[in-house]
């Protein structure tokens, strides 16, 4: 990539504002003895839809803004998350993006933000990054202190916490890992606000230059909650899978951006057109088996920089969306 700040040190800010507000904003605050700063943001304290803004803009790497509004597109879900980052490919895919696998025991969590782009391993006797996005990306932060966000409801073992110290080459005392259970009112809203990140995850799985989008934004009903984990989640991704808006900027031909916009929208899957917890069930709760491209939002706009020219693709379904938040 050509602009590499370091979501690390952008970061730092937020993480530090988010601590020093925790009362404010119904967090804990807690130091582990190996030093590592652990905030829950959602399993022992209410949290919210504040903590749940800070936190997105937190895995965006500080390079991105969240808000919330009120939207007149979804007609019986009005409140809306609205992101933007004028550097997609970094604050989503550097950044945002779960992509980091961890587990111990019976534990075990996707981790997103920041710390993913200080992780390393050794392969085959050679240091390399955790995940192989980042060799296609081109970027590996380097700073002293980091943060990790993982979505769980339980706080994770020591031995996850050493081993992302580890792989950041931070000491556990400049670590801070952030929890936040999906059926959280921050949990549900930090998932939510990853509707640019599907787009451009999709976008990377459709095979369109990554160095070709130069801007990006998205916006997505925020979802009521729900006690039970299948239909949490299911909520957060209907959002996003039939509610869910982006605008794209990329440089290219008219041809490649029209192309980009009809494949975006996730009503070009075949699993598209029932909730997403009663999909999840069909496969038998195994995420390997549903259709990769469901994941992405659902109406589009690409709009192509050099020619001022914009393609638009999907539509809002308020009835399936309807059909999810009301259940």
């Amino acid at each position: 990539m050509e602009y590499q700040a370091s979501v690390n040190k952008l970061t730092q800010p937020l993480v530090q504002h988010l601590i020093a507000n925790a009362d404010k904003l119904r967090v804990a605050v807690e130091t582990l003895g190996n030093g590592c700063t652990i905030i829950d943001a959602g399993i022992k304290v209410p949290g919210g839809l504040e903590a749940g803004r800070i936190i997105a803009e937190i895995c965006l790497g500080g390079m991105g803004t969240v808000t919330l509004s009120h939207s007149p597109y979804t007609a019986n879900w009005p409140l809306t998350v609205n992101v933007h980052t004028g550097n997609p490919v970094l604050g989503c895919l550097g950044s945002q993006y779960a992509g980091w696998s961890l587990s111990h025991e019976k534990y075990y969590a996707l981790g997103s933000g920041p710390a993913r782009a200080l992780a390393t391993k050794m392969k085959e006797g050679k240091e390399e990054p955790v995940e192989e996005l980042y060799k296609e990306l081109g970027y590996r932060d380097s700073f002293d202190s980091t943060v990790l966000v993982i979505e769980n409801d339980a706080i994770p073992p020591l031995e996850i916490v050493e081993r992302v110290a580890s792989a950041c080459k931070v000491d556990p005392s400049k670590l801070t890992i952030i929890v936040t259970p999906t059926s959280s009112l921050a949990g549900g809203l930090q998932v939510v606000a990853r509707v640019l990140e599907v787009a451009m995850h999709k976008a990377h799985a459709l095979h369109f230059p990554l160095e070709n989008i130069i801007d990006g934004s998205g916006s997505a009903p925020v979802c009521p909650p729900h006690p039970n984990f299948v239909k949490a989640m299911g909520r957060t991704n209907d959002a996003i899978l039939f509610a869910g808006q982006v605008h794209l900027f990329v440089k290219g031909s008219d041809e490649a951006a029209e192309k980009l916009a009809k494949e975006l929208p996730s009503s070009t899957s075949k699993d598209y057109g029932k909730p997403f917890a009663d999909i999840f069930k069909q496969y038998e709760y195994d995420f390997f088996k549903i259709d990769a491209m469901l994941f992405s939002p659902a109406s589009v706009i690409v709009t192509a920089v050099e020619s001022g020219k914009s393609f638009r693709a999907g539509k809002l379904d308020n009835a399936l969306l309807d059909q999810s938040f009301g259940a």
